[in-house]
């Protein structure tokens, strides 16, 4: 495992690098183009950066709600998690770590994530369609689609379509 980076919120002077790191992890431009997107529209997330004399990992939480009929619920929806290739191995835990850490000291009821059903079962998501939630994008294999309630109360019998912001439309 390579050595670990810092974890800690972005900076204003960390957006070229964040940029650079979701270009690198995902080969092109549109998951950095939605980052940039939400950093310029949304004043509501969470957004965290692996620091190792430049920036290595970033991971964005933005909000996301649970609609059924009338009534919503609001939480956070996990996206993207990005690690420059030669660094990943223990950097993109380390930040869903800190960002969940984050997410529940403030009373956070929910993240969900659209992600490798592999990876993030191991932080507590398990299959969304377990709690009743669908992902607003037709298509979506079921298993990737994942929810990590951290308040049972407030998400009790909570079930319905879960929606991302706008933003990620490009993306599908």
């Amino acid at each position: 495992m390579s050595k670990q980076a810092d974890i800690r919120f972005e900076k204003a002077t960390d957006a070229a690098g964040v940029r650079s790191a979701n270009e690198r992890a995902f080969e092109g431009s549109v998951e950095a183009d939605i980052v940039d997107a939400l950093r310029r529209d949304c004043p509501d997330l969470v957004s965290l950066v692996a620091d190792d004399h430049g920036v290595v990992g970033h991971i964005l939480f933005s909000p996301a709600v649970v609609e059924s009929g009338d009534w919503r619920v609001a939480g956070m929806g996990l996206a993207p998690l990005a690690v420059v290739p030669e660094r990943q191995g223990g950097i993109g835990s380390a930040l869903v770590e800190r960002g969940l850490a984050e997410l529940r000291e403030r009373g956070c009821p929910f993240v969900v994530v659209l992600g490798h059903p592999g990876y993030y079962p191991r932080f507590g998501f398990e299959p969304a369609s377990s709690r009743g939630m669908v992902c607003q994008w037709e298509g979506i294999p079921e298993e990737a689609f994942m929810v990590l309630v951290m308040d049972e109360v407030a998400m009790d019998g909570v079930s319905g379509v879960a929606r991302y912001r706008h933003e990620f439309d490009a993306a599908v």
